[in-house]
């Protein structure tokens, strides 16, 4: 996908978004973007992303940017349209790709209640994640499918490219000591859990853009304005 070329559909799309949202109801869902990769079948099985969700993402990426200090000029900007826009077609190729040994219902269960908390976590609570979900017009069933999804790829990842679900306390303890994290200097047994969460998201993260990266020439992402 051409940035500079979207560029202005996507700072409409947050335009219209926000005025939106100001003015009270929730208008009907519509189509923000489709794309189309070779691991999903090509132009002939484009997915699609709806604007509700795709808002909802970039208000995420814009309450993690938040919780690490830095002031945001609105619910979201463009910058996380974008990073919400590559996480979700990166989950979306990643979910769907095989992994062996094949992944139970209750491996994707137990992995989507981890991921539900770390979400939690990144968006500093569980209340901030309900209000911008309830900002953008989603119930509890649509957060459990981009949980289910982002619990599906990240197992993906844990078992076909490098572990990462599930480092051990003597790892954390190290990146205690030795990595510029949210908790360092406090004692490991208060920190533990949410230090696991944050390690294990920073991870992720990174796994993710370099798949992006390295399957971007197989992707085409259309942004669809409105009429």
């Amino acid at each position: 996908m051409k940035w500079a070329a979207a560029a202005a559909a996507m700072a409409a799309l947050a335009g219209v978004a926000t005025s939106a949202h100001a003015a009270g109801p929730i208008p009907v869902d519509r189509v923000a973007a489709r794309f189309e990769a070779s691991e999903l079948g090509g132009p002939a099985r484009p997915r699609f992303i709806f604007e509700r969700e795709l808002a909802f993402e970039a208000r995420v990426e814009a309450l993690a940017e938040k919780k690490r200090g830095f002031a945001l000029g609105g619910a979201y900007e463009d910058r996380h349209l974008r990073a919400a826009l590559e996480r979700h077609v990166t989950e979306e190729i990643l979910q769907s790709l095989p992994i062996e040994p094949a992944v139970s219902s209750d491996d994707i269960r137990r992995r989507a209640v981890t991921a539900t908390l770390v979400l939690e976590q990144r968006v500093d609570g569980r209340e901030n994640l309900l209000e911008a979900a309830t900002a953008e017009g989603l119930e509890e069933g649509d957060l459990q499918v981009i949980v289910r999804r982002q619990a599906r790829a990240s197992l993906y990842l844990d078992r076909m490219v490098a572990p990462m679900l599930n480092p051990s306390d003597a790892e954390l303890l190290e990146v205690l000591r030795s990595e510029p994290t949210p908790y360092r200097g406090r004692p490991f047994d208060q920190v533990a859990t949410p230090l696991r969460h944050w390690y294990v998201e920073e991870r992720l993260v990174s796994a993710l853009a370099a798949f992006f990266q390295g399957a971007r020439a197989r992707i085409r992402i259309v942004i669809i304005g409105r009429e």
